[in-house]
């Protein structure tokens, strides 16, 4: 289990609806600092916040954020991207975007943060979704389930070493990812953020943020068409 009061939090896509969520409540918690990270970091208006300029597709921003961000305790590998397109014929520089993005990016920043977090016992939050599952996402989805599968051969590499390793899902929610999206309920990304931390605080591996999420993953083991 890892706690929030007085950690060091860093949290990518800070400036989203789930990203402010992200500094808000670990701040809430108790954080004794929080490096807010996006392309165009904001002032926060705390001195307890340190805006730091990460574009998660570029190795050497990332490499100069594991410089300056060289006591972080748990890492929040929440920035994403969306693109819409179909696979057979959409542009395919849409799904590689997806992927350098939702992908890659989280993998290369846990591989550059990870001698600190194993020198702090620290952890790993990797946002994903319930699209990992799903593939309605497209490319979307091809992204997060592959996050899905490196978040687990993370864990397998990282939790003998002491650092905690959290895969969060969740369904369709409130952020401007989701804008116009009119024929599905959405998640308060209060009540999202608020339990992937709770499951920080409990030690656990995999955080399922809501009912649909957690009635599809359950559904995993059913076989697609089946004779």
């Amino acid at each position: 289990m890892t706690e929030i009061s007085d950690a060091v939090v860093l949290v990518t896509g800070a400036n989203g609806g789930l990203g402010t969520e992200f500094v808000r409540q670990a701040l809430a918690g108790g954080a004794k600092k929080v490096y807010a990270a996006a392309r165009s970091p904001r002032d926060w208006g705390d001195p307890r916040v340190v805006p730091l300029v990460l574009d998660v597709t570029d190795e050497s921003a990332i490499e100069r954020a594991a410089r300056d961000a060289a006591d972080v305790d748990v890492l929040v590998n929440n920035a994403g991207i969306l693109r819409q397109g179909d696979l057979v014929t959409g542009d395919v520089a849409d799904i590689r975007a997806q992927l350098e993005t939702n992908l890659f990016g989280p993998l290369l920043l846990t591989r550059a943060f990870a001698p600190r977090l194993v020198a702090a016992k620290g952890a790993v939050i990797n946002v994903a979704s319930v699209l990992s599952w799903l593939a309605w996402g497209k490319g979307y989805s091809i992204s997060k389930a592959a996050l899905w599968s490196a978040t687990e051969g993370l864990r397998l590499e990282l939790e003998p070493q002491g650092v905690q390793v959290v895969g969060a899902y969740l369904a369709f929610t409130d952020t401007p990812m989701n804008d116009g999206l009119t024929d599905q309920p959405l998640n308060d990304p209060a009540d999202v953020v608020a339990a992937i931390y709770d499951g920080l605080r409990r030690g656990h591996g995999e955080v399922l943020a809501d009912e649909t999420t957690r009635a599809v993953r359950a559904g995993l083991s059913r076989v697609a068409n089946a004779a």
